[in-house]
């Protein structure tokens, strides 16, 4: 794609992006997670966190909905990519970045596959992790025997995630399997499929979702696997089927999530920039994600 014409009437989003706390703005740190080794689908090297900042060039920082410029409201650390978050004593290297700014109103977390997901909330929640709750929004229950993007919400539950107060949101027909559905229902997930949330409406399934994962004023991980998304917009995302959530919907959840202060941290994960369209329409639907994230933020009650 082309550069971006400068206007100094129309500042880019990319300019939220900075390393120092500002005075009276509420504060989100940002770390890439750009894990890919692990994917049950093939996917490239290319880094997605790196993508997306750039894609941040091609949008401006006024939310016209809530009639707020984001640069007034919210402070961006950007804290870099993890080195090799797939390699050895990975672990330690993404609790060393993703925990640096425990001020943090949101960390907000740029994927890589969802192998992401369990390194970030473990980092965050440490020994505590029981006390937090979580909420996907992905087509997969991600309950896979093994260690794999597949598998990150069993291995949160087996360091001792309460499943009571996990909900997943957006679970696709024909993109499961009958035994990790029943692992589900056994565990006491609580699970929402795609079908669920056309009948009932997004709004009502997300502040449904944040009182079952935040019961108790308890803090929340929310990771969204853009897969969730229908594959005519997410065509960077391997594993997304037709008939997901559209764009809007995807957006609008992603904000109404993240206005709640309760969710400390969110995630977006399993884009392949390798993948991605010559428009580069899920980089970009990416990098308006992190937007809603902060719009979200912004609305925060002091």
């Amino acid at each position: 794609m082309g550069p971006v014409t400068s206007d100094q009437h129309w500042p880019s989003a990319a300019s939220l992006l900075g390393d120092e706390p500002v005075t009276g703005r509420r504060l989100v740190s940002l770390v890439g997670v750009s894990t890919y080794l692990s994917s049950v689908t093939p996917r490239s090297w290319h880094s997605t966190p790196e993508a997306v900042r750039d894609a941040l060039e091609r949008y401006s920082t006024w939310s016209y909905s809530d009639g707020v410029d984001l640069a007034d409201v919210v402070c961006v650390l950007d804290r870099g990519d993890v080195f090799d978050p797939d390699g050895e004593d990975a672990n330690e290297r993404v609790a060393a970045a993703i925990c640096q700014d425990p001020e943090a109103d949101l960390r907000l977390v740029l994927g890589g596959d969802n192998a992401a997901t369990w390194r970030a909330m473990t980092a965050l929640a440490g020994a505590d992790l029981a006390d937090w709750g979580l909420i996907t929004l992905d087509a997969h229950l991600d309950l896979r025997d093994g260690v794999s993007n597949g598998s990150p919400v069993r291995q949160l539950l087996a360091e001792g995630l309460d499943a009571r107060h996990v909900v997943q949101i957006g679970l696709a027909d024909f993109s499961n399997s009958p035994y990790y559905a029943a692992r589900a229902r056994d565990a006491g997930i609580t699970v929402v499929s795609r079908t669920s949330v056309a009948v009932r409406g997004l709004d009502a399934v997300i502040d449904d979702a944040l009182a079952i994962a935040g019961a108790d004023d308890r803090p929340v991980y929310v990771d969204v696997d853009l897969d969730v998304a229908d594959r005519a917009v997410v065509p960077g995302c391997p594993a997304a089927a037709p008939g997901g959530l559209s764009a809007h919907d995807l957006r609008r959840a992603v904000g109404r999530l993240s206005a709640d202060p309760r969710v400390r941290a969110l995630d977006l994960t399993e884009v392949d920039v390798g993948r991605d369209s010559d428009d580069q329409r899920t980089v970009r639907l990416m990098a308006l994600l992190v937007l809603e994230a902060l719009a979200g933020v912004g609305r925060r009650s002091a």
